[in-house]
């Protein structure tokens, strides 16, 4: 028996007991999710980890949401008009009601985005929508929204969730008009939202819905083939799958997204900072080994931040070959020649930072073996997460490696690679700068118009391709393991959950 299937079965056979001790209560005809650490705020103003704002979803609507391509589409703004490049207008659909009776109208709209814009409040979300100047209800159904400059990227506030006028802040009283109510949360365990019967948009097929909160991977797996819960997505890891196809009844689905691995790297170091190595370093990456021994052919090899499913994708950059002679070539022209003409001397060290999951351990380890074999050694450090992010946050890194989630409007890049953007001004942590790529993103925050602006998101994805501040590693693939009488759920790029609406269960066979 291979080393790592003894070890999964060792750790299989221990987390029996604490799989029976975890089963919690099921609500009659509720279909319950687990989850690997659930989510720290449901209020929409203020909900920002995934988990969170994929429950959220399910519980309060918003003026739009984004498509498959990340294009806004309509869902409590029935239309909207734009009269000028700062004016944008919502007609709201009408007869509406959040889940205490009351009709949504265009003042809760305003009050919902006043209150996220206060300063006072503290709202994480204030960042994206501080473009606004001002939001004013004409009448019931009409709102108003007036920017201080263009701002093309606004499209992206569009989802945030509306509350009732009055709501507070401290969460007290949660109160949405989704397909689903908040029935209980309890954080760190669980959260139970109940199916809104008088939906406008057409009541759930399923009673409610549990995210249970089970931190341990395996025994989410054991509950699973127990039957005590009903849908896992993602929160597995790679090795498991195998084996529950061999282990359970499990109906599996499995689609490409659009989460993005990527190796980070401090640009100020006085290695990293020549592009030829930032390229070696690329080159002697072997993703598709890496791809298909430790992630299971769970993730393709990724061009750069934008997937092919974006609107903004830029089709014209190639993917990175590995190519371990060409990446020697590279680091002699940068000045780093092998000391040792191929003998056991590094021609440089750098360190990676990377976080103690198992999983994450294994990728550096991959990583280290395939630098060393061009002359580079790697030294691998980890931390717990906490200890790892605040790192990466303060550019304290030689290499890193963090994915981005949920990737909306291509206005992203300016947070990442603009030179205003070094932290604590935004998550440009590798310190890159180029004059040029400041103004094609300060042109595309601007310009209103949906082919220019792909015309500019694609040159920036040139030259980012070129000079290589981030080395693309893979886009994670989206994968459902479900009890097979469970119908109807639909896995999205991003990893949302609002197919969870139009799920239901088959009726027993017999």
């Amino acid at each position: 028996m291979k080393p790592r299937a003894a070890t999964f079965l060792l750790c299989l056979a221990l987390a029996f007991a604490a799989c029976a001790r975890s089963a919690g209560d099921r609500p009659p005809g509720a279909l319950v999710v687990a989850l690997e650490s659930g989510p720290t705020n449901l209020d929409p103003r203020y909900a920002t980890d995934a988990d969170s704002e994929r429950i959220a979803a399910l519980v309060f609507d918003s003026l739009a949401r984004p498509d498959r391509s990340f294009r806004p589409r309509p869902e409590l703004a029935e239309t909207w008009d734009t009269p000028d490049d700062r004016t944008l207008v919502f007609h709201l659909r009408r007869g509406v009601k959040f889940h205490d009776g009351r009709d949504l109208t265009a003042a809760d709209v305003a009050y919902t985005y006043r209150s996220a814009l206060d300063p006072q409040n503290r709202s994480p979300k204030r960042g994206v929508l501080r473009f606004i100047d001002s939001v004013e209800p004409e009448g019931a159904y009409v709102v108003r929204f007036r920017l201080a400059a263009p701002y093309a990227p606004f499209a992206e506030g569009l989802s945030l969730g509306i509350v009732p006028q009055g709501t507070p802040v401290d969460g007290s009283r949660l109160v949405g008009s989704g397909p689903f109510s908040l029935e209980e949360f309890r954080q760190g365990e669980r959260v139970v939202l109940k199916a809104n019967a008088s939906y406008w948009n057409g009541a759930p097929r399923v009673s409610g819905l549990v995210f249970k909160i089970i931190p341990d991977a395996i025994v989410r797996v054991l509950e699973f083939r127990k039957g005590t819960v009903d849908l896992i997505q993602n929160y597995f890891e790679p090795d498991m799958l195998p084996w529950l196809e061999q282990h359970s009844r499990a109906a599996i689905s499995s689609a490409q997204g659009t989460n993005f691995q990527y190796l980070g790297m401090n640009l100020e170091h006085p290695i990293l900072r020549h592009r030829e190595v930032r390229e070696a370093i690329a080159c002697a990456i072997d993703r598709d080994a890496i791809i298909r021994h430790i992630l299971k052919d769970l993730a393709v090899p990724a061009t750069g931040l934008l997937a092919p499913e974006h609107w903004a994708y830029e089709p014209a950059v190639a993917p990175i070959r590995f190519d371990p002679e060409r990446a020697k070539q590279l680091l002699d022209e940068a000045g780093f020649p092998d000391p040792d003409g191929d003998g056991p001397l590094p021609r440089f060290k750098l360190s990676f930072k990377t976080t103690n999951l198992d999983l994450r351990k294994r990728i550096a380890e991959a990583l280290k073996e395939q630098l060393a074999r061009v002359g580079i050694e790697l030294e691998v450090r980890g931390y717990e997460w906490g200890t790892f992010y605040a790192d990466v946050k303060k550019g304290n890194f030689h290499l890193y490696s963090l994915e981005w989630i949920g990737v909306v409007d291509p206005d992203i890049y300016y947070h990442l690679f603009h030179s205003a953007s070094v932290p604590p001004n935004g998550n440009n942590r590798g310190r890159y700068r180029n004059a040029e790529i400041d103004a094609l993103l300060e042109r595309g925050r601007s310009e209103m118009n949906v082919d220019d602006r792909r015309h500019i998101y694609g040159e920036v994805q040139r030259i980012l391709a070129r000079d290589l501040p981030y080395i693309p590693l893979w886009w994670w693939r989206n994968v459902a393991v479900m009890q097979p009488t469970l119908r109807g759920f639909e896995l999205y790029p991003d990893g949302n959950l609002i197919s969870l609406r139009k799920v239901s269960f088959a009726p027993p066979a017999g």
